[in-house]
């Protein structure tokens, strides 16, 4: 089905708009300025229907106009999620910066603030349980079609289906005497890595190449024949998965992105460092990765065992100073030299994160507080 394209936003403010998505979307892909656009289109849309006296920039205010568009977006129906009111922030936050540039209005770089963005929700990781995982490998296999070699694919490699869809028809690569990797393009994140695979998986690699090579279009280097958009191969892939959990009779809201949380935590479970699954992933940094990673309580047992078997994992307790607290000026001198290296050992165990950033200001503190302590001892 062809997406049927709306007609241009008729406001007086639309062709400053445009001009502003057009310089600060230059490099960036097709969907992106989808996203860009509709966030314009969204807010331009509300500024004609509320506010029709608006007819240049420079009558932009962030009240009543900003701040009652976010209220808009707050009480529309239905609910818009907070992660989709995120996006709207954050895609019209820079166009405005890009007009206060372009147009010579400072002012409109301040319309929209950092404060005024809400903090995103957690995710929770998304695996699948072992029954759904079982069952559906099984279907795939026994299917052996197109869309079964490329979801095994999906399940063994954790690749987005995105960068699946981009895959070359050359993607397997040889790195050393048996030894192979897909190699995955560039994808969501600008990135691209090696994904070692075995030969289980490099079967289909092959068998995928071999529907490829039965497909009447034409052969443009792609592992997987387009007969239109991306989008539509897709759309196409995704009512695939579909149609086979509605024949095992799971759940029909399984989407191919779990794939990929289970096979981070598969590898996870399997002894894979941390740091080697966010290279798997093509992630940039830790928090993104802890997204997929499912640790149960099972995982956590295991943990606890090899900790207890192997003393040497353990993380060895801060100590204080042994020497006793002196009186007065010099027993708070001492208390707080104590607090500032409690807080510091404990600081140094936490990966980087919120909570070892926040306590690297706390220490910053107490070391302003000692230095303010140590004056009143002087004459």
């Amino acid at each position: 089905m062809n997406r049927v394209r709306r007609p241009p936003l008729q406001h007086p403010l639309a062709l400053f708009f445009d001009r502003a998505v057009d310089s600060f979307c230059v490099a960036l892909s097709h969907e992106s300025i989808r996203q860009y656009r509709g966030a314009v289109r969204n807010f331009l849309s509300y500024l004609g229907a509320d506010h029709p006296g608006v007819q240049r920039l420079d009558q932009l205010r962030r009240e009543p106009h900003i701040l009652g568009w976010m209220s808009r977006l707050h009480s529309q129906v239905p609910p818009l999620g907070t992660a989709s009111y995120i996006i709207r922030l954050i895609t019209l936050r820079p166009i405005l910066n890009e007009l206060a540039w372009i147009e010579q209005l400072p002012e409109l770089a301040h319309l929209i603030r950092r404060e005024d963005i809400p903090h995103a929700p957690q995710r929770l990781p998304r695996p699948l349980t072992a029954e759904q995982d079982q069952l559906l490998q099984q279907e795939f296999l026994r299917r052996n079609d197109l869309g079964g070699n490329v979801f095994l694919l999906l399940r063994h490699t954790g690749m987005r289906i995105g960068e699946c869809a981009d895959l070359s028809v050359d993607c397997l690569r040889s790195t050393g005497p048996n030894q192979w990797a897909i190699h995955v393009p560039l994808g969501k994140l600008k990135t691209e890595r090696m994904v070692p695979v075995d030969s289980f998986v490099r079967e289909f690699v092959q068998r995928l190449r071999f529907f490829r090579s039965l497909d009447p279009l034409p052969a443009d280097g792609r592992l997987l024949a387009r007969p239109g958009a991306k989008d539509t191969l897709l759309r196409n892939f995704r009512d695939y998965l579909h149609q086979v959990c509605h024949s095992l009779g799971l759940s029909t809201r399984i989407v191919p992105h779990q794939l990929r949380h289970t096979y981070a935590t598969e590898m996870l479970r399997a002894g894979v460092s941390f740091p080697a699954v966010m290279k798997l992933l093509g992630h940039l940094s830790p928090e993104m990765t802890m997204q997929y990673l499912d640790v149960v309580l099972t995982d956590l047992q295991r943990e606890f065992e090899l900790a207890r078997s192997k003393p040497r994992h353990l993380v060895p307790q801060p100590k204080a100073p042994s020497a006793p607290l002196r009186s007065g000026l010099n027993g708070v001198l001492d208390s707080l030299r104590t607090a500032q290296h409690v807080l510091e050992m404990f600081r140094r165990t936490l990966p980087n994160g919120v909570s070892r950033r926040r306590l690297d200001r706390l220490s910053n503190r107490l070391s302003k507080i000692l230095r303010e302590a140590r004056k009143l001892a002087s004459p």
